[in-house]
């Protein structure tokens, strides 16, 4: 079977976490749409094979809150090295994102960081590649 997984997730301004994933990761938007002009509903966004979907929340659906240094979930983004984590860190940092944990190798080999976004939602950044062995 083939699979694939990407993340959804949704903000409360849409065009400006779209702007903002687009400027501090990097992340090329591949399709957008929206009921009016200059609002966004839906829009896809691509960086290598990664894939997140940015929807519009509805009223009442936020950001989980940071609880003991992390918040419910956060996607995981793998770089190829620990080059490209440092990089990476320092472009969103300088664009304005929350740090949760500075660069940093974990017990199980992963030299990561994890921020938060504008509207608080938690990113882990690394060089380990989830489901492949140790």
């Amino acid at each position: 079977m083939t699979a694939t997984l990407s993340l959804f997730t949704l903000y409360r301004d849409p065009v400006a976490a779209v702007r903002w994933l687009v400027d501090a990761f990097g992340f090329e938007v591949t399709a957008c749409f929206g009921a009016q002009e200059g609002t966004i509903d839906h829009a896809e966004l691509r960086l290598g094979d990664a894939v997140v979907m940015v929807q519009a929340a509805a009223e009442g659906q936020l950001a989980s809150p940071v609880v003991d240094g992390s918040t419910v979930r956060a996607p995981v983004l793998s770089l190829d090295d620990e080059k490209d984590v440092d990089a990476l860190y320092a472009r969103v940092a300088a664009a304005g994102a929350t740090t949760l944990r500075s660069p940093e190798t974990t017990p199980w080999g992963n030299y990561r960081f994890e921020v938060l976004d504008p509207e608080g939602h938690q990113w882990s950044v690394g060089s380990y590649r989830p489901g492949q062995s140790w």
